[in-house]
C-alpha cells in the first residue's frame, strides 16, 4: 500500500461513443491493480443528448464500489463539469481525465506516484515526444500554435497546458474550484493560477493508447476561446 493516499478519477462525458462504460471498469481495474489504493470514479454527465442511459450507469455502479454519478441537462463545457465533480472529491488525491482514458494507464500511475511525493502539490501531463505522431495535422497545428501563444505572453513554465491527464492534492482543489471558464483553456487558467499562487508544479510526461480514437472537433469554439485566452492574460 502506498501510505493509503486515496484517489479520484473525475471523468467529465458528452455524448460517449460506444462502449464507453466497458472501458471507464476495464480501465479502473487496471489502475486499481497497480496503485493498490482505494480507487474513486466520479462521472460528470455534461447535459449528453445521447449515448448515456440508466442501464449504462447501473453496470458502473455495479462494477466500481467508490462510483458517483453527477448529471445535469444543459452542456456547459469540460471545464463546468470537472469542477462539479472536483468539488465532490474528497480524497487526498484527485486527477482527471476524459471518458474513453486516452491516455495510458502507466501515465495516469505516474501522476499518482508524483503526487504521492510530498514535495509536490500538482502534476499536469505533458505530452511526450510521440504524441503528435498519433494526431490529427489540424489538431497539431492548433495544439502548437497555442503553445507558442502560451510562451510568448504568459511566463509560465509549462506551454503544453492542454493536456487532458492532470492530478494535484486535496489542498489545490480550491484553486481549481476558482476557475471560470468553461471550455477549452479552462486547463491554462488552472496552470498560470497554480504558478502564481506558489504551488509545487511537477510536469509529467504522459502517452497515448494505440488505440485513441480523436472525436471531430468544433472549430466554432475557437474563437469565443480567443476571449478566453485573453482574459486569462489580462486577469491580475
Amino acid at each position: 500500500m502506498k501510505n493509503n493516499l486515496s484517489c479520484t478519477i473525475v471523468l467529465p462525458c458528452y455524448n460517449p461513443q460506444p462502449g464507453w462504460t466497458g472501458r471507464i471498469v476495464e480501465q479502473y481495474h487496471v489502475i486499481a491493480a497497480q496503485l493498490c489504493v482505494p480507487i474513486h470514479i466520479i462521472l460528470v454527465n455534461d447535459g449528453s443528448t445521447s449515448g448515456i442511459d440508466d442501464d449504462d450507469i447501473r453496470l458502473l455502479q455495479d462494477a466500481i464500489p467508490l462510483f458517483k454519478y453527477i448529471s445535469y441537462t444543459e452542456n456547459k463545457g469540460k471545464g463546468n463539469a470537472l469542477r462539479k465533480g472536483v468539488e465532490a472529491a474528497g480524497t487526498d488525491i484527485i486527477i482527471y481525465t476524459d471518458v474513453d482514458f486516452p491516455y495510458s494507464a502507466d501515465s495516469l500511475v505516474a501522476i499518482y506516484d508524483t503526487l504521492h511525493n510530498e514535495r509536490y502539490d500538482a502534476a499536469p501531463g505533458v505530452k511526450d515526444l510521440h504524441y503528435y505522431a498519433k494526431v490529427p495535422p489540424v489538431r497539431r497545428y492548433i495544439s502548437r500554435g497555442l503553445r507558442g501563444l502560451i510562451g510568448t505572453f504568459f511566463r509560465i513554465p509549462i506551454t503544453d497546458t492542454q493536456c487532458g491527464l492532470k492530478g494535484f492534492k486535496k489542498d489545490v482543489q480550491p484553486v481549481f474550484l476558482a476557475t471560470t471558464v468553461n471550455r477549452y483553456l479552462f486547463d491554462l487558467e488552472f496552470i498560470r493560477m497554480l504558478y502564481r499562487k506558489g504551488y509545487k508544479v511537477k510536469p509529467v510526461p504522459v502517452s497515448l493508447n494505440d488505440n485513441v480514437v480523436f472525436r471531430r472537433m468544433n472549430y466554432k469554439l475557437l474563437l469565443p476561446e480567443l476571449a478566453n485566452f485573453l482574459k486569462i492574460m489580462l486577469r491580475r
